[in-house]
């Protein structure tokens, strides 16, 4: 099977920019600043509709950690049915226990629930205690995908733990690299840990069209962002396509 190419997105804008560029799958999130979190139905219904590559949904209802009150169980699980009935082809979540390690009996239902769709278990990995342990619970939880960054800030430096996990993988459930995924370190990347699929965000800074702005006065937390957006940059995923594509 060819290297699959996955592309973080939060915008239909970003979900057509993906295909055009020739990833195999995009994962729709909100609140990428914060790591990610659910998408609006409407986000969900509009990017279905616009494209036909693979399409996962992040179920994340907040920013933070991963250990999750009754409530937020809850919308989880409502998310995940709305996920369904809107056509997504798999959902993204990780929930974890105190202690560090994965809370497989939330995660057992959340999966059940998502059937027939793929289930990703997505970076909240990279905070578990035993990464060995962990992931032999997810493969008797009959999680399909792991992303991760192999426990460390960014892929190239936890590469040796990625390794580790594919060797242990064995086949059993798909290692997914992410966090940090350069066109210049995907080659090295599949040569030093045999991993065969990549998750990467691949934006630029796109300028607003607003000829009048108001420069006095800042939305949200990060400065200068109210007369710009990030999208994702159709010739950087052609690249990546091509570099994959070569490998």
């Amino acid at each position: 099977m060819p290297i699959q190419l996955e592309i973080c997105i939060d915008s239909v804008a970003s979900a057509l920019a993906a295909q055009e560029g020739g990833a195999d799958r995009v994962e729709l999130c909100d609140n990428l600043m914060e790591g990610g979190t659910t998408p609006s139905a409407g986000m969900i219904s509009l990017v279905r509709e616009k494209i036909t590559i693979g399409l996962q949904v992040m179920i994340r209802p907040r920013g933070g950690d991963f250990l999750y009150t009754d409530e937020e169980y809850e919308v989880m699980k409502r998310d995940i049915q709305a996920a369904k009935e809107l056509g997504a082809d798999g959902v993204v979540f990780g929930l974890l226990r105190p202690d560090g390690v994965i809370d497989k009996e939330r995660c057992n239902e959340l999966i059940r629930l998502a059937r027939p769709m793929n289930v990703t278990f997505h970076r909240a990995f990279d905070m578990v205690k035993n990464p060995e342990q962990s992931l032999e619970d997810l493969i008797e939880l009959g999680v399909d995908r792991l992303l991760t960054s192999g426990l460390h800030a960014t892929v190239s430096s936890g590469k040796k733990v990625i390794k580790q996990l594919v060797d242990q993988s064995d086949g059993r459930i798909e290692v997914m690299a992410g966090g940090g995924v350069r066109l210049h370190n995907i080659q090295q990347l599949v040569d030093e840990t045999g991993v065969q699929q990549f998750h990467a965000s691949g934006r630029k800074t796109q300028d607003s069209d607003m000829i009048f702005r108001n420069d006095k006065v800042q939305m949200g937390i990060i400065d200068n962002q109210e007369y710009s957006v990030k999208v994702v940059d159709v010739d950087l995923i052609k690249a990546f396509r091509k570099q994959l594509s070569s490998i």
